[in-house]
């Protein structure tokens, strides 16, 4: 059975973190001191599970009040396809939207700008390098 919530647990945290590593160190070549960074102390992390293997991750923090960052958003190889990035935008912007944050920001890599448009997220920038990576910021006011 697949799931996603935020993470509770030691454990919960550090499966996060292995599919973070899987996905942006090893897949996509980002060095580890960038994927793994300061904000991983107080962000608030999402795990998603398969049963009990995690095949997916994200976060969220707020660097300006009323403002949710949605980052770190990544879905295993073996499960893209699958909707699984619409429920872990869903379970963020759940929480965003019980914390009292009215807009959602986002740098999305710029091949996955139509998935988040799809859930009506909106270009806000040109399109810049992160870790060697085309991005485009993007927003969404949540209601």
């Amino acid at each position: 059975m697949i799931s996603a919530k935020r993470v509770e647990t030691e454990q919960e945290r550090n499966d996060a973190f292995h599919v973070r590593q899987l996905v942006f160190v090893e897949e996509q070549n980002v060095p580890v001191h960038l994927e793994l960074d300061e904000h991983d102390s107080y962000a608030t992390h999402f795990i998603a599970y398969d049963g009990s293997q995690p095949i997916g991750a994200g976060r969220i923090r707020e660097p300006e009040t009323g403002i949710a960052k949605v980052e770190r958003v990544c879905i295993l190889p073996d499960y893209r396809g699958k909707h699984l990035g619409n429920l872990m935008m869903e379970k963020m912007e759940e929480y965003a939207l019980q914390a009292g944050l009215s807009t959602v920001k986002l740098n999305a890599q710029s091949y996955a700008i139509p998935f988040y448009e799809k859930l009506n997220y909106k270009i806000t920038s040109p399109e810049f390098l992160d870790a060697g990576i085309p991005h485009r910021t993007m927003e969404k006011i949540l209601n």
